[in-house]
C-alpha cells in the first residue's frame, strides 16, 4: 500500500519534514517514490512546495494519506 506521510529531513533542533508517497513497508526516511512537498513547522508558512495535482493523482490510485499529513491539509487550507 502506497502511504503520503511525512520523512524528517534538516538539522539538530532544526526539522524540516518532506511530504513524500512511499510504501507504507519502508522506513521512514528511506526511498520514496515521489518527494509531493514540505513542512517547516519552525517558518511562518508551514506548508511550501505543495503539488496538490501529484497528491491528488496518487489519492486517486489507491493512495492513503496518514492522520498527521490530513490534519496539517485541513488546518492549512489544501484542497485534494
Amino acid at each position: 500500500m502506497i502511504k503520503i506521510r511525512l520523512a524528517r529531513r534538516g538539522r539538530v533542533h532544526t526539522p524540516i519534514y518532506s511530504i513524500v508517497a512511499i510504501d507504507s513497508r519502508s522506513a521512514r526516511d528511506s526511498r520514496c517514490l515521489e518527494q509531493l512537498g514540505q513542512y517547516v513547522p519552525t517558518e511562518k508558512e508551514v506548508l511550501k512546495n505543495i503539488k496538490a495535482e501529484q497528491i491528488s493523482a496518487w489519492v486517486n490510485k489507491g493512495a492513503v494519506l496518514s492522520d498527521t499529513v490530513r490534519s496539517l491539509f485541513k488546518k492549512n487550507n489544501v484542497k485534494i
